[in-house]
């Protein structure tokens, strides 16, 4: 049994049935924590997935949208977005992405560039800020779970993986991968953030699904995401908090 100290709160998450399919595991488990009940098999079936496997948060925050939440993502992946389409104080993003299509014909970025466009037409909100401690800390102190994709690679410290269906750590031979977790508090005093990971038998804290990180070592983690075009916060919330 975890023991969560006042700037905590808690997530119930289930263990992710495959080694693809956390994103859709850390959605359902945020939906729970708003008392909204989805069979885990359901939100799988419904979140688009790559041709490769996994999917992207774009398409759990495109899941949120249709669902009825409001959804921003904070990104930090320059393979989609250039900075300066930021500096203006109401952003064409839409018409970027499209243009930006007509350039990049590479498989993954069409395919995240239509997801992006449908986010955006369907309400939700991309910002780019800066990823700090008080960035962090200003949803978790709300107690506001924050899903982000990270380099499960850099978190866990481990052996890159191979493998699609069964995981195997190899250090020569393997590729950094991401990953989906939940963030779930903060606290001042020790500076560690609580996560609840989907995956069962992780890497951290003897296995256990719930453990803390160091704050600077997670948002180093989450900025390495963009290897595998994860670098990202979702921040999933019901439109009218008060229902």
């Amino acid at each position: 049994m975890i023991v969560l100290d006042k700037a905590w709160f808690g997530i119930d998450m289930l263990p992710q049935p495959t080694d693809s399919t956390c994103g859709p595991t850390c959605l359902q488990a945020v939906y729970q924590y708003y008392d909204d009940y989805s069979p885990l098999t359901d939100v799988i079936g419904e979140v688009k997935e790559l041709k490769s496997g996994g999917t992207l948060a774009v398409n759990l925050g495109n899941h949120a949208l249709k669902r009825g939440y409001k959804a921003t993502l904070y990104t930090y992946n320059l393979n989609l977005f250039d900075p300066s389409w930021f500096e203006e104080e109401q952003p064409d993003l839409l018409q970027k992405l499209k243009l930006q299509k007509k350039y990049k014909p590479q498989r993954r970025i069409q395919f995240a560039s239509v997801a992006y466009m449908k986010f955006l037409k369907r309400g939700g909100e991309i910002k780019f800020q800066d990823l700090s401690p008080d960035l962090i800390k200003k949803f978790l102190f709300a107690k506001q779970p924050i899903l982000t994709g990270l380099s499960a690679t850099y978190l866990y410290g481990s052996k890159r993986e191979i493998g699609e269906t069964v995981t195997e750590y190899d250090d020569l031979r393997g590729l950094p991968v991401g990953h989906f977790v939940v963030l779930n508090g903060y606290s001042e005093e020790t500076g560690m953030v609580s996560i609840a990971d989907p995956l069962k038998n992780n890497p951290m804290n003897n296995g256990e699904q719930h453990y803390k990180v160091e704050i600077h070592r997670l948002i180093n983690a989450i900025m390495l995401g963009i290897v595998t075009y994860d670098a990202n916060l979702l921040i999933i919330e019901p439109r009218d908090k008060n229902q």
